[in-house]
């Protein structure tokens, strides 16, 4: 059911116009890089969506292009959202994207009462996340 894309295939940069020798260790060679055969994991929401979907209709299955197209859907969200807080952190001074960006990130990228609905869920969790970590830290 997954679709599984071919293996890219990267070369090193060649420095000096010399290739390097494939006998010794060279300062180019990425110590993160892949072994022959593995494939570089693509991050997804699909596990998310699919949680989710279970909490709201148990009964209820996805097919592999509606999950890629909400898929699609949650990482264009927060490419939008986290540009714009950042241009407004930037604008700020600041380095750090905190909860007041997010907010106000929120409130001008969607409509209406749909950023009121998204800003409300945010301070829930947030202070649900909050109230588990002072129980954590309390138990240490």
């Amino acid at each position: 059911m997954s679709y599984k894309e071919p293996a890219k295939i990267t070369k090193h940069p060649v420095v000096g116009g010399k290739e390097p020798k494939s006998g010794g260790s060279t300062a180019t060679k990425s110590t993160t890089s892949l072994r022959k055969g593995q494939k570089k994991r693509k991050e997804t929401y699909h596990s998310y969506i699919f949680k989710v979907l279970k909490q709201v209709h148990p009964n209820c299955g996805i097919s592999y292009k509606a999950m890629s197209v909400l898929c699609s859907f949650v990482s264009d969200l927060f490419e939008r959202l986290a540009g714009e807080a950042s241009i407004l952190a930037s604008k700020n001074g600041k380095s750090t994207i905190s909860s007041r960006e997010i907010q106000t990130a929120a409130r001008l990228v969607l409509p209406g009462e749909l950023a009121k609905h998204a800003i409300s869920e945010g301070t829930k969790a947030v202070t649900k996340y909050a109230a588990t970590s002072d129980l954590i830290a309390e138990r240490i």
